[in-house]
């Protein structure tokens, strides 16, 4: 989709420096998220992508540098008014397993609900079409005990679309999924980035996936952004091979012209 350029970014850090102890994982990034923008954040294991999505939550602070939420330093956010405008789906499933599916796609709207003590109408309805989005309302009343690995990394997503927030954080959010459910949830955040103007930046190994759906690419390589842009612009033979110490080939996909990259096996 177009995005505007010159709309204000409601997410943006500057000058990010990580370490864990004395170990620097992340040195001067870099980035702005727009409204109806999808971002992909990429690069090879290390490269400090999670780092960096966890920073951008809020959840971790950086040693140097500051993130800014619709223009505000996060850090001046309440945890209950983040948790309202920024959706996180982390790599790793964090579920409770006696939670019905249902119960754990309606706790996403916990911090909307306020002094409330039952759920109203309207949240069962967004937990509803939550459920419908990712393909699990025939799972509504299972145990999230009982679900798969790809069916629980959907219903994560589920529980951080209910909240309905204007920014969704995902960290891998298709890597146990099959080609079926990882074109679904792609899709499904295209549309909620175009619809709605959902502001989407999500973590990928999955360099053709983010080409295909990906606005501007964010390329890491040892905690140092390599290159942002494009994906045509960052997805170039040169930069790869640097980046990932691997010769490909870059040619186009025919159903969108993307960047679909190849490894140059000898």
């Amino acid at each position: 989709m177009v995005v505007d350029a010159s709309a204000a970014p409601v997410l943006e850090a500057k000058g990010i420096h990580f370490a864990y102890r004395n170990s620097p994982v992340l040195s001067g990034i870099d980035l702005d998220l727009r409204p109806g923008e999808m971002l992909g954040i990429i690069g090879p294991n290390g490269s400090g992508k999670s780092t960096l999505l966890g920073i951008l939550s809020g959840m971790l602070s950086p040693a140097q540098g500051r993130v800014d939420l619709l223009g505000q330093d996060i850090t001046e956010y309440n945890r209950a008014h983040l948790s309202r405008l920024l959706g996180l789906v982390p790599q790793s499933a964090e579920l409770a397993f006696g939670f019905t599916v249902m119960e754990t796609v309606l706790s996403g709207r916990y911090s909307i609900m306020g002094k409330r003590f039952f759920e109203s109408a309207d949240d069962h309805r967004a937990a509803q079409r939550a459920l419908a989005d990712t393909g699990l309302t025939s799972f509504a009343d299972r145990r999230a005990g009982e679900l798969s690995g790809g069916e629980r990394q959907r219903l994560m997503l589920a529980r951080a679309l209910a909240a309905e927030p204007k920014i969704q954080l995902l960290d891998e959010p298709t890597s146990a999924l099959d080609m079926r459910h990882q074109l679904m949830i792609m899709g499904l955040l295209e549309k909620l980035s175009a619809e709605q103007q959902t502001a989407v930046c999500l973590v990928s190994h999955d360099l053709n996936l983010a080409s295909l759906y990906c606005d501007r690419l964010l390329l890491l390589c040892q905690g140092r952004a390599m290159a942002m842009g494009r994906p045509e612009d960052v997805l170039t033979p040169g930069l790869l091979q640097e980046t990932y110490q691997v010769r490909v080939v870059v040619d186009r996909e025919p159903g969108r012209g993307r960047p679909r990259v190849t490894p140059a096996v000898l």
